[in-house]
């Protein structure tokens, strides 16, 4: 057996399977990039002016923006409310163009938050109709790892759904239940994504996206699912989670069309990188 042609036939047949879905996420990057945004607070006195606190990413008309609700950025002793806002990354290296927006709904349960934001409509994501994906099918997320501090580029990661597991982990004993833990057990769980891909707290809102559909399939969680799930253990896993885009539909057909006056918030304006 002619050993040398077997292993440079498994290596063409292994480049014919991995090419084209390698090229299929290097077209849906660019699709994906100019619909994830920065959500944080703004502020005159602050440096930076704008607070990073996690991302987000647009929606519906344009107008609306998907992420967790646990990034909303709090009031100070002295607002009636905290300066909500909206980074929209600029060209490489010349920072965002800062948006007010305002909180339109909220589902605290599953960690999401729906804003409003001014100005012209940008480009939205295509949400999956699917109640669930399959174990298995690849994905990717694209966010602001780390925050500021690398800048405010989108950068993608790559993985696939490893498995569709409750949001909650049973307990050894009552004394390690969270506050969090004890909530979901009450309301009862609901099922999540857990991903073969590494996330960071600034990943926190992602859009995941569905890399053979082009469609989101859920919004990546860093803090709030990861307390829930991972509250037994004493060393935290790695372990990256998404809350099923299902929910967020849901939360977007009973939000008001209309959203509220902004209050607090700062005009639009820039900010450097």
């Amino acid at each position: 057996m002619n050993f040398k042609r077997l292993f440079a036939t498994a290596a063409l047949l292994s480049c014919a399977v991995l090419q084209p879905a390698a090229a299929q996420l290097s077209a849906l990057i660019p699709k994906i990039k100019p619909s994830v945004v920065v959500v944080g607070s703004w502020r005159a006195t602050d440096n930076p002016r704008l607070g990073f606190h996690g991302t987000g990413f647009v929606v519906g008309d344009g107008r609306r923006v998907l992420t967790n609700a646990h990034v909303l950025p709090e009031a100070k002793a002295d607002e009636a409310a905290a300066p909500l806002a909206v980074g929209v990354p600029r060209a490489r290296g010349q920072g965002a163009e800062v948006r007010r927006a305002v909180l339109l709904a909220l589902d605290r349960r599953h960690d999401l938050a729906l804003l409003a934001i001014e100005g012209a409509p940008l480009p939205a994501l295509a949400l999956s109709a699917a109640t669930e994906v399959a174990e298995g099918t690849e994905i990717a997320f694209t966010g602001f790892p780390l925050g500021s501090a690398l800048g405010y580029s989108p950068v993608t990661h790559h993985g696939i759904v490893s498995a569709i597991t409750p949001a909650s982990l049973p307990t050894p004993n009552s004394t390690q239940l969270s506050n969090q833990a004890i909530r979901q057990l009450r309301e009862g769980p609901f099922d999540l994504y857990q991903l073969d891909a590494t996330a960071y707290p600034g990943n926190s809102g992602s859009p995941v996206v569905d890399v053979a559909s082009g469609e989101i399939v859920g919004v990546l969680n860093m803090v709030f699912v990861k307390a829930g799930r991972e509250s037994a253990l004493t060393q935290p896993s790695g372990i990256s989670y998404a809350i099923p885009i299902a929910h967020a539909r849901e939360l977007m057909q009973r939000a008001p069309a209309q959203a509220p006056p902004a209050t607090g918030a700062s005009q639009s304006a820039s900010t450097p990188q």
